[in-house]
């Protein structure tokens, strides 16, 4: 019955050219369209209710009659936008400090000299963001994003030029559609392997968020051998995970991080279901967060960098940022959304040895680089997200089949995660050293095994008209073993600060969701301190050796932001002469050529 039930849904369902995904045989005679799905029903989960919940909150607390908030923010990525949206639900003034000319921090982009789009890195949409799709309907945006088919693809490491894939079965619950597409598939893992794969992962669906956490202290690979996992688990699904999740490799990761995102796929019928934006995200994002914050009375500023905080000496409350332009600027409130990296040099000597903010020394962010390549003819492809399971490689797109704005039925467009890039996620080598044109060398080596046919590294196949390397220094937190403990509250001891960025502590780590969650989170202490209610949400508890260590910490006054540019605040550029200089300037370690 579901070997029949199977043959329909591909042949019906899906189209006939990825029923030969299913062969792993892709004819290369085959034309590939772009092929978009309706909206999956992402409304029908706990998660998606607690997300509304909290939206309504928001309002409720406008018709308290509580005091109108001048509230500044610092950092115009999804945190900072989103924290600025509710604030106006709230009815607050934010105003929104961005440093950059350009909106969304890590999904921030901007346009070549032949006008094509250079994103910072690709993002995805899940089924289980309920944060995103809340924010997105709140929009009236959703149109925007196009839905693919209810598949995992992976490039088969020993079949060069073929994939295999996990089948989502449409009206088969969550968990048992995600166990039925890995029990489906013949090509990865064999079913002794697959049985022996699932009880270590039984405590996580019945346990929940207590068990996942518990696994902080292990990595990936720590966690498979101590539960006595296959090791082939960890070459055909694990490494694939961990370098989408967080850039990092397997031995690198914490466990918590695959545990917390098969924990959400899991426990969600369509939560594995992937969407991309029609576009770029500056205009079909960032845009729609701007006029919506504007039009309540907001400000979205750009080209607006902050030198320094200034406190009151009294209470070590802030009583006003100066900006590089020497600008003052003063609020009732304040808020950081910025990355981990530049809130340690922005941090305020009197704050400087708080064991609040002494955790922060514990994290920091991961280098990625963020691929562009354009060919002159057109390659065998998905109209999806593709883990490439390459050493070098994480996940890519034809982004000229998958997305609108950069449709093209006769030339590819892909776009690539090069990870891990540096030791520090696992990597030999230290990629962000590298010149272009090693990366793009490296680069085409592993696509002529992804497109045998078609890509040669000599470039005898298909030509590379065009590249961006976009090198992003210090992207999400490292989310290596033992480090979730240090991710701090959005309360903070100061009574005027909150903290706002993916890494601070909410469950959907460091990525959109997370992002869009941790503003909505802020958004929500600075709402209820001005209707006067008190959190039910404390600061969280700071573990102890921070505590011992902060007791014999010498207070030190602020780094400042070294240089300026896209680096220097935590962006992603191309790696130009003058934008090498800045980095040089703002972080130059990522510049020592190192090999492990």
């Amino acid at each position: 019955y579901l070997s029949n039930y199977r043959t329909n849904y591909l042949t019906n369902y899906q189209s006939i050219q990825l029923t030969n995904y299913q062969s792993n045989r892709i004819s290369k005679h085959i034309p590939l369209y772009m092929k978009d799905y309706p909206k999956p029903n992402v409304e029908n989960t706990n998660n998606y209710r607690e997300s509304s919940a909290l939206s309504s909150k928001f309002f409720q607390l406008q018709s308290n009659n509580q005091k109108k908030k001048k509230v500044v923010i610092i950092g115009g990525g999804l945190s900072g936008l989103s924290c600025a949206k509710y604030l106006t639900d709230a009815g607050h003034i934010p105003i929104v400090l961005e440093a950059r000319d350009v909106l969304g921090g890590k999904v921030s982009a901007w346009q070549d000299e032949d006008g094509d789009w250079i994103e910072t890195g690709l993002h995805i949409f899940f089924g289980a963001y309920p944060n995103m799709m809340n924010l997105i309907k709140e929009l009236d945006i959703e149109d925007r994003l196009q839905w693919k088919i209810h598949q995992m693809i992976f490039a088969m490491q020993e079949l060069p030029g073929e994939f295999t894939t996990f089948d989502f079965i449409p009206g088969i619950p969550a968990p048992f559609n995600f166990g039925l597409a890995i029990l489906l598939n013949q090509k990865m893992l064999t079913l002794a392997e697959k049985l022996q794969t699932a009880p270590p992962l039984i405590p996580m669906l019945i346990q929940g968020q207590e068990f996942i956490d518990k696994q902080d202290e292990l990595s990936v690979t720590d966690f498979m051998r101590k539960y006595g996992m296959p090791e082939r688990i960890n070459e055909e699904v694990f490494i694939a995970m961990a370098k989408a999740l967080d850039f990092i490799d397997p031995d690198k990761l914490s466990m918590t991080v695959v545990l917390t995102a098969m924990n959400r796929f899991l426990n969600e019928d369509n939560g594995l279901q992937m969407a991309f934006l029609d576009g770029n995200q500056p205009d079909r994002l960032c845009q729609p967060l701007k006029e919506y914050i504007e039009k309540r009375g907001g400000q979205v500023l750009l080209n607006k960098p902050v030198k320094e905080i200034i406190i009151n000496p009294i209470d070590n409350s802030i009583k006003h940022l100066v900006l590089k332009s020497n600008e003052i600027i003063e609020a009732d409130e304040f808020i950081s959304s910025v990355p981990v990296d530049i809130m340690k040099r922005l941090l305020p000597k009197a704050w400087s040895a708080m064991p609040y903010f002494r955790q922060m020394d514990e994290l920091e962010g991961i280098p990625v680089i963020n691929l562009h390549l354009w060919f002159d003819k057109k390659l065998i492809g998905v109209d999806h997200l593709c883990f490439s399971r390459s050493p070098l490689l994480s996940v890519y797109a034809d982004m000229s089949i998958t997305c609108k704005e950069y449709y093209d039925p006769n030339k590819s467009m892909l776009e690539l995660v090069f990870a891990p890039c540096s030791p520090l996620a696992g990597g030999s080598v230290n990629w962000m050293s590298k010149s272009d044109d090693e990366i793009i060398h490296a680069t085409l080596i592993e696509l002529e095994r992804l497109f045998p046919t078609e890509v040669a590294a000599d470039g005898s196949k298909a030509k590379l008209r065009k590249y961006a390397v976009v090198r992003t220094p210090r992207s999400v937190y490292a989310a290596i073993p033992g480090r979730n403990k240090y991710r701090p509250s959005q309360l903070t001891p100061i009574p005027n600060f909150t903290l706002a960025g993916d890494w601070t502590s909410q469950k959907f780590l460091g990525s959109m969701e997370g992002a869009v969650l941790s503003g909505k989170l802020a958004a929500e202490v600075v709402s209820e301190r001005a209707a006067g209610i008190k959190s039910d949400k404390p600061i969280k508890e700071i573990p102890q050796n921070i505590i011992e260590k902060s007791k014999t910490f010498v207070p030190k006054e602020p780094l400042g932001i070294s240089g300026d540019g896209p680096f220097a605040y935590g962006g992603g550029a191309v790696l130009s002469k003058s934008f090498r200089n800045q980095l040089e300037i703002s972080d130059p370690e990522q510049l020592i050529a190192t090999t492990k």
